[in-house]
């Protein structure tokens, strides 16, 4: 989820590099036709040659990269009732390509298509998850992503097995999440292979545990630790090599000033959702049931809109709990003495919610952010292990020292900013107990 800056909401940098995948998989691929020749057959009326010559545009293959064409290409074959054309035009609607931003048209055309397109059920399913373009609603998301499951996305498989894990809207239920895990296995998607393997490693069975998270950390470059910023399916694989190097640390007692790790329960978020859906992992973790959305309704904020931390703070009390923010300067001494900080609040057995700032052109606006969680830290390695709403359950990612230093930092959390960068945290305002 994005907090507010200068009241302007921005998009989740992770979430942003999610759905991102769902607009480049838009389409179907060329056919061996020259764009000459497809132009011609597309102008003819030719549905298939209108679909993709969309594509093309949309890809920029064979022809300058130009969302507009491609969005009206893909109208003309939508316009005959063709599902993947239909799911194009939901994408273009969806996140602006060619088009200004409308999610209750891409809704429509993703309703239109869902039956007959794996895709499109899954974007009707996100559009449920997130309040886009329709009311929230959990349960038409399941059905919705439970078709997409049968049609063939396994992106659609394990949204639903996540939910039905953390019990996001409905009841929790381990048996469903692991044959929508498995489904999404044999569909070969790199998250599902995570989050079968974590039901695994859950389970005890240690070594299948292993295989899984082995073939998702091989199919997509990793490296010692991941970026905050790479690309989702780029990002489950780093999870899955990093989950195998976690394998140890995990049943392995904490040993303060040398190894921390807190177990708690990971919620995947909804749609520009990071901060409530964050910050209720920290409410579960103290005893609470609620779910991200419900304590997002506690908050004065829309869905699918950035959360305020001093609203979030605000809604810790109606529930009981009693959390404060803290922060540090952004320079290196802060950087040392706020992870000084969050050091001893894991040796204590208590995890931290931060906030993350990112910079760059792919970012509307040239910046984003994203709320995540600090969960524990390896001091010998100079690595902190952060569980992040965006990526597959259990949401467990490796961060480097300085690309920590670089990443946590902050000035659009909310009003208590005051629009001043810093490093901002979440904690739990009791004595701890060590």
């Amino acid at each position: 989820m994005f907090n507010l800056i200068r009241r302007k909401a921005k998009l989740d940098a992770a979430y942003i590099l999610i759905v991102a995948a769902l607009c480049l998989s838009c389409g179907l691929r060329g056919a061996e036709d020259t764009i000459e020749e497809l132009t011609a057959k597309a102008t003819g009326g030719d549905v298939r040659a209108q679909v993709t010559l969309a594509t093309h545009y949309r890809k920029g293959t064979g022809v300058a990269k130009d969302y507009a064409q491609a969005l009206r290409w893909a109208h003309l074959a939508a316009d005959k009732g063709d599902a993947a054309a239909m799911e194009m035009v939901a994408c273009a609607y969806m996140y602006g390509r060619g088009a200004k931003s409308n999610p209750a048209v891409a809704f429509g055309y993703f309703n239109a298509a869902a039956n007959h397109s794996a895709e499109a059920a899954f974007g009707l399913g996100q559009c449920y998850f997130g309040a886009q373009g329709t009311e929230l609603n959990i349960p038409k998301a399941l059905e919705a992503w439970k078709k997409g499951a049968e049609l063939g996305s396994g992106r659609a498989a394990v949204e639903a097995a996540m939910a039905y894990l953390s019990g996001e809207g409905v009841p929790a239920d381990t048996k469903e999440a692991l044959r929508l895990a498995t489904r999404a296995a044999e569909l070969n998607d790199v998250s599902g292979l995570v989050v079968l393997g974590e039901l695994q490693f859950q389970a005890g069975d240690i070594e299948a545990a292993k295989a899984n998270w082995t073939k998702a950390s091989k199919m997509k470059p990793t490296a010692l630790t991941g970026q905050p910023v790479q690309p989702s399916e780029n990002m489950s694989a780093q999870e899955g090599a990093d989950l195998l190097k976690l394998i140890d640390y995990r049943k392995r007692k904490s040993e303060p000033g040398v190894f921390g790790y807190v177990e708690s329960q990971h919620i995947h978020q909804g749609y520009n959702n990071c901060g409530a859906t964050s910050t209720t992992m920290l409410a579960r973790f103290q005893g609470k049931t609620l779910g991200a959305w419900d304590f997002k309704k506690l908050c004065p904020s829309a869905l699918g809109t950035g959360t305020d931390w001093g609203d979030l703070l605000k809604a810790s009390e109606k529930i009981g709990l009693k959390w404060k923010l803290v922060t540090f300067p952004p320079d290196d001494d802060g950087f040392e003495k706020g992870t000084a900080f969050l050091r001893s609040e894991l040796d204590a057995g208590r995890p931290v919610v931060i906030d993350f700032k990112f910079i760059g052109p792919e970012f509307p606006g040239g910046e984003a952010g994203h709320t995540l969680t600090v969960m524990g830290y390896i001091a010998a390695e100079k690595l902190f292990i952060l569980r992040n709403p965006a990526i597959a359950t259990p949401g467990l990612e490796l961060i480097s020292a300085d690309d920590f230093k670089k990443f946590w930092r902050s000035d659009h959390y909310g009003s208590l900013s005051h629009n001043i960068l810093s490093r901002p945290a979440i904690v739990i305002d009791t004595p701890a107990h060590n």
